[in-house]
């Protein structure tokens, strides 16, 4: 496969330069498709060309808007084959997950942005006053590899709602089901400039976008550490940034919880190979249900079974790429070397699985909350257990870590869940299992970065606010 071209201005266009990446299936190591690497040039073409649409498509009406949205989740259903093959060939989510969860995390989300703006009111009046919400401008939107669809679709169906235009980098690691959105919103009849992709790294693609005069929004998705390197470059043009990056969730379970919470938990943490951002990857338990815990933690772990993404069946695949596998191992190294009891996994591969970036499920237990293990993001099917007391420590010990995206709490005490969820720093907070509606805002605090995306959040994120003194009795 090659697709070496970008999508801009309604044609697919090759790069000014040719600079080829490769995309790496990580259950073979080889590559699946190449890719061009973009530069400064075409980060300009693709801005200007998003610019020019924007005094159009940031008129138009809702109707027109909703139709074409409307057109493009049909052409979205109709691609699921597509779309899963080539989410698990780019970033190595097993064929039928991919074709299922991953797929339907875009769906879903197109779905939502759809029913928001049916009922979104874009004018009220407060008091004498009128209150216009209006798109932003041109909204830049770089993507991660972990949840393609998921991420692409979150960012992308909103800006396009609210009337922005947009010029989207997909992670440079999984861009193929970026390139087949871009073939779908091309079919939809989209206008020529409104929706534009560029291909790319950081530093060539990523960074121009950042901080060019011409965008007026950021949205990213991805580590802590490339979201202050983004908030950085677009400091200078003093544009909006608005960030989801890392977490560290806890997982507290208490003596009274059902009996199914810490398989429920350990699987939850394995769930996409562990590379979701608000996996609950710190398993605090209760004193006295710990030993018991610790026990089927491992029996879970040790179970979970590990395959290639292009086999069917319920399993998990690899990890993205052969830079992630070497941080992965030197993590679980880490926890060795600061004491943690390993209990399952550890380093290197599973047996069976010579080739492939795939890893061993590792849980640790007897971990302190001030180990590395505990307190960075790994982004793999690695699970600390750390053993509380009272509930105040546990709230302590959840709350001690530079993250604040998604903490999980386990009990049958309705009061205590309420309690605790309240005192938690932390974005989202579910409790047992449950988990958050597509009506609901996702987002973190802390490190785990700022403003809301989903439903109508996610709207709001693309739209400025005017107050138009006395405008109330003009309409």
């Amino acid at each position: 496969m090659k697709n070496t071209d970008f999508y801009i201005d309604g044609a697919w266009v090759a790069p000014f330069t040719s600079s080829d990446l490769p995309v790496i299936d990580p259950s073979t190591e080889e590559p699946c498709a190449t890719i061009s690497n973009g530069s400064e040039a075409d980060v300009d073409r693709a801005v200007n060309a998003a610019r020019a649409a924007l005094a159009d498509w940031s008129t138009t009406d809702v109707e027109t808007r909703l139709a074409l949205l409307e057109k493009l989740y049909a052409i979205y259903q109709s691609r699921v084959d597509d779309m899963g093959k080539a989410m698990s060939q780019e970033m190595g989510a097993p064929i039928d997950y991919a074709k299922t969860a991953q797929f339907e995390a875009g769906a879903v989300h197109l779905e939502e942005t759809i029913r928001i703006l049916k009922g979104f009111t874009f004018e009220e009046t407060r008091g004498p006053d009128l209150i216009v919400h209006q798109p932003i401008g041109v909204a830049a939107l770089i993507t991660p590899w972990n949840w393609p669809m998921n991420q692409v679709i979150l960012k992308v169906a909103p800006a396009l709602a609210a009337g922005c235009t947009v010029v989207l980098k997909p992670s440079e690691i999984a861009p193929l089901s970026s390139l087949l959105l871009a073939e779908m919103i091309d079919e939809a009849g989209f206008p020529a400039g409104v929706f534009n992709l560029i291909n790319g790294d950081g530093p060539s693609v990523g960074a121009p976008l950042s901080m060019h005069p011409d965008v007026d929004i950021v949205s990213f998705t991805g580590s802590t550490r490339a979201g202050a390197l983004i908030s950085k470059a677009a400091a200078d043009t003093v544009k909006r940034v608005a960030l989801e990056l890392g977490g560290k969730g806890a997982n507290i379970i208490f003596e009274d919880a059902d009996q199914d919470a810490v398989e429920r938990g350990v699987l939850h943490c394995f769930d996409n190979t562990g590379q979701s951002c608000d996996a609950p990857t710190r398993m605090l338990v209760q004193r006295s249900i710990y030993a018991d815990a610790v026990k089927t933690a491992q029996a879970v772990a040790v179970d979970q079974k590990v395959a290639s993404a292009h086999e069917s069946g319920a399993h998990i695949g690899p990890l993205i790429s052969e830079v992630h596998w070497n941080k992965v191992q030197g993590m679980i190294q880490m926890g060795i070397d600061e004491g943690a009891r390993l209990i399952a996994g550890g380093t290197g591969r599973p047996e069976g699985l010579p080739k492939g970036y795939f890893v061993k499920p590792t849980v640790f237990a007897d971990v302190d909350n001030a180990m590395q293990i505990a307190q960075q993001e790994v982004f793999g099917p690695v699970l600390v257990l750390i053993p509380f007391d009272t509930e105040d420590e546990a709230v302590g010990i959840a709350n001690d870590t530079p993250y604040g995206l998604g903490n999980y709490i386990q009990t049958q005490d309705s009061a205590r869940a309420l309690r605790i969820a309240r005192q938690l720093n932390s974005g989202m907070v579910s409790i047992n299992g449950e988990y958050l509606g597509i009506e609901s805002p996702f987002g973190g605090v802390k490190q785990s970065g700022n403003g809301r995306e989903g439903s109508t959040w996610g709207l709001e994120e693309y739209l400025e606010v005017k107050a138009i003194a006395g405008g109330a009795a003009l309409l």
